[in-house]
């Protein structure tokens, strides 16, 4: 397959279960190697084990990819202190996140004490707390009311208004066409897009 995306754009990544949708995703971020051809991002080789193209990534997992053990906020908080951000600024721009997704009032809470739909909120507000470049959602969505994924949706695009390339995986259609193109695969194989 052979796409371009701009930044400011949001690319859905859409197709059957197994199709290659969280395989796509995974090269984007440098955690698998094409078995053909190559990636690049901002004009740059995408390689595994990256630091800095993964310094630049915000990446959604499928399962949430949440430490149970950790509150809310704390579980955010670890996207900005791997990076390096002074503790007051980790604090204000966490709280600032939750706020956006409605998680402001379980900030404190561990996560294993969430909702499904909230612990969805959780993973994609870690990937959002850094404005990243480069943002990949596998199936951001998938355990959300049509409120509350209306309201990820509408946060993902404003990273893309804010100049972020944002790739979304989804099986949802409404989710689909919110974004600016679609990359439908089967069997690993573009069918449009």
């Amino acid at each position: 397959m052979s796409f371009e995306l701009a930044p400011g754009r949001v690319l859905a990544v859409t197709g059957p279960s197994g199709s290659g949708k969280t395989t796509v995703l995974s090269a984007l971020a440098g955690l698998v190697r094409p078995e053909s051809g190559g990636i690049s991002f901002d004009g740059a080789p995408v390689r595994v084990g990256d630091t800095a193209h993964a310094r630049r990534t915000g990446l959604v997992l499928q399962g949430y990819g949440l430490l149970s053990l950790l509150t809310v906020a704390e579980n955010v908080e670890v996207a900005l202190q791997a990076r390096g951000v002074p503790r007051p600024e980790v604090s204000r721009e966490t709280r600032e996140v939750l706020d956006r997704l409605g998680l402001d009032r379980t900030a404190d809470r561990l996560v294993e004490e969430l909702s499904g739909g909230q612990r969805q909120r959780v993973a994609v507000a870690r990937a959002l707390v850094a404005a990243p470049d480069l943002l990949l959602a596998d199936e951001p969505t998938a355990a959300l009311d049509v409120v509350t994924r209306d309201l990820v949706v509408a946060r993902l695009r404003a990273e893309a208004e804010r100049g972020a390339v944002v790739v979304v995986a989804t099986h949802d259609p409404d989710v689909a066409a919110a974004c600016d193109a679609e990359l439908h695969l089967v069997d690993g194989r573009v069918t449009r897009g």
